[in-house]
């Protein structure tokens, strides 16, 4: 039995499921189809199974989803592994190489395989029969990539030019094709030889090593330095920001799999979707007769070919008379588009960006490590706030220049620090917090601490916090 050791890429923001996915929480984090969120699926598809022995994961990630992975993970009953931090994105090259340095240290003779964590796969069985057809040519030393028998003439992939039409065995790959515009797509599709690009590898750690020495030779020394001096802070591996700073931001196509003259193509037939925008996310929710796909909480009259997702329980969403729309409702945020401009959404969100429109990239609710916040309501020098504590988390030690709070417990018991007094806040009891104090909350109970804020001051920004202690060995951060 072959041992696999996962490797889930997870620092990705999937702009093109705004309002949705946004970069202080994106889509891999969220339920979009089914229970578990994407993340938590993708790491369910490496319990092993009677073919192969999957070794704890690898996760690549930045330093704001680190405990974001963990909690999900944890809370599904799988083990997280390991985690690198990136200190900033750098595309798919060095997040690969820096695992696949890793895992070599770890052990020589590993094989990794390379996923995205924003992806869904259907059949899992047939998911492992493909790895394992993968391994064969791992053993010849191949890199190996894996194809997905298109569909139709999709311009949102990157696509697999291979070398005829017989999917049901290994490829050599004759060339990468750039996301295309709809009539090359469409021509591709007529040939029979092209296969979408799914973004997963998979090959010896020491065999993309050597790749990356002659090809990337630049990327290998300062990845390898920043490994080579990284730290772990609560288990996290966080690599050397100097060193990583220097490396090439690049994907791992244009690095070393567009070079390589070693690449093997895996056809892969196994109900693969990368939801990359909302016609996919509309496709995989199972439209109804007349092409309506429907969250709860939604409701349609006389649509055809329209999706209508409402993302937040007290919200409802109603169309009427619609066609080809796409439509999604957040509390502080509302899409609508036409169902052939789902992949303009990339651009709109940098467009809302540009314009400093804080809904471009942060939620009304914001998830922390000990748990989440919610805007309620606000407006000129005041901001009411939503807290939720974990059981046995804590807030840090902190202070703020600029303002005020106000703390009302709604549920559960709270212990609360200001200054040098320690006392308990039980429901419907409040305490006050000035400006410039010394505070904290804690939540050492087994049940869920809610608690009110109303802030007021003249500046309410998330930066404005000065940390004196932190469970999470947060400084700076948010």
């Amino acid at each position: 039995m072959y041992e696999i050791v996962p490797v889930l890429l997870a620092g990705g923001s999937g702009e093109r499921l705004w309002p949705l996915s946004r970069d202080s929480y994106p889509k891999q984090f969220s339920k979009i189809v089914g229970d578990n969120t994407l993340l938590q699926q993708t790491a369910k598809r490496f319990n092993s199974s009677t073919k192969i022995k999957f070794k704890p994961l690898i996760t690549v990630t930045n330093s704001k989803y680190r405990f974001f992975i963990s909690q999900q993970l944890i809370s599904i009953g799988i083990n997280p592994g390991a985690i690198i931090i990136e200190p900033e994105s750098k595309n798919t090259a060095p997040a690969v190489l820096a695992a696949a340095l890793y895992s070599y240290n770890k052990n020589s003779e590993s094989i990794l395989l390379i996923t995205p964590t924003d992806h869904s796969i259907s059949d899992i069985e047939e998911f492992h029969n493909t790895i394992n057809i993968g391994i064969k040519e791992v053993e010849r030393g191949k890199i190996v990539t894996f194809g997905i028998k298109p569909t139709h003439a999709e311009t949102g992939y990157g696509y697999l030019e291979v070398e005829n039409k017989n999917f049901k065995k290994s490829q050599k790959l004759v060339s990468f094709v750039e996301k295309p515009k709809k009539s090359v797509a469409e021509k591709m599709i007529k040939n029979g030889n092209f296969l979408w690009n799914s973004g997963m590898f998979l090959f010896k750690a020491s065999d993309i090593i050597k790749e990356f020495e002659k090809y990337a030779n630049d990327i290998l020394i300062t990845t390898r330095k920043a490994l080579e001096y990284s730290k772990i802070d609560l288990g996290f591996v966080k690599l050397d920001k100097n060193s990583w700073s220097k490396c090439k931001k690049i994907s791992i196509d244009f690095a070393i799999m567009e070079k390589t003259k070693n690449l093997s193509v895996i056809p892969f037939h196994a109900g693969w979707s990368d939801l990359g925008d909302w016609n996919t996310v509309w496709e995989k929710m199972q439209p109804d007769e007349t092409g309506v796909s429907l969250s709860s909480n939604a409701y349609a009259i006389n649509c055809k070919n329209t999706l209508l997702r409402s993302e937040h329980p007290n919200q409802i969403i109603v169309g009427s008379g619609l066609n080809d729309i796409i439509s999604i409702a957040m509390p502080d945020a509302v899409l609508i588009a036409h169902k052939s401009q789902t992949q303009e959404i990339k651009n709109l969100v940098k467009t809302l960006k540009s314009k400093n429109v804080s809904q471009s990239e942060l939620f009304t609710k914001d998830h922390r490590p000990w748990g989440s916040f919610e805007i309620l309501a606000r407006s000129n020098g005041f901001q009411v706030k939503k807290i939720i504590v974990d059981p046995g988390e804590a807030l840090s030690l902190q202070s703020h220049n600029h303002r005020s709070e106000h703390w009302v417990v709604v549920k559960g018991i709270a212990k609360v620090t200001i200054n040098d007094k320690v006392k308990s806040i039980y429901e419907g009891e409040s305490v006050f917090v000035p400006k410039l104090a010394i505070h904290k909350i804690e939540n050492p109970f087994n049940k869920k601490l809610i608690i009110i804020e109303v802030q007021i001051g003249s500046y309410l920004g998330e930066d404005d916090i000065i940390r004196y202690n932190d469970l999470y060995s947060r400084n700076s951060e948010i």
